[in-house]
């Protein structure tokens, strides 16, 4: 029988690994994270994995996430883990909570809505976490998950 081959990722030596990620939301993700800048990013997606069965995975070289991106994380992958990585270890790791939702993170998709009429931060407030709905505070519009749109 032939061995099988394993194509590894290379690891990082500085920056943050994003774990347990829906395959389906990883390029969501760098797309909110604007990672198209950073000088080396690896992608992953539908890797085999025990908890999830299918899992995506994002490798950042070189940056750490603000509490801010990892808020905005959390709204579309609420099980993911954060690794920071020093001199190739994994120095701290953690799984984001969504607490609650910062304000200028998320479009009202109210047309009337004052958020989207005059220059006035947009917020929110979390109805349901699983599945994910939250209400405008201002015009009190309730926003499911796959209606989210991100400033």
């Amino acid at each position: 029988m032939e061995a099988k081959k394993i194509l590894e990722v290379a690891a990082i030596e500085n920056g943050t690994v994003l774990d347990h990620l829906p395959s389906e939301k990883v390029l969501k993700i760098v797309e909110i994270l604007a990672l198209h800048r950073e000088s080396r990013i690896t992608l992953g997606m539908n890797l085999e994995s025990k908890q999830l069965g299918k899992k995506g995975i994002i490798k950042i070289e070189g940056r750490d996430l603000t509490e801010e991106e990892m808020n905005k994380i959390a709204i579309l992958a609420p099980e993911v883990t954060v690794n920071q990585i020093k001199n190739y270890e994994v120095i701290k790791k953690k799984k984001i909570v969504l607490r609650e939702i910062e304000p200028n993170t998320l479009r009202c998709n109210n047309p009337n809505c004052i958020t989207n009429a005059e220059p006035v931060s947009t917020k929110f407030h979390i109805i349901e976490k699983k599945p994910l709905k939250v209400r405008c505070y201002f015009c009190e519009r309730s926003i499911e998950k796959e209606e989210m749109v991100f400033l």
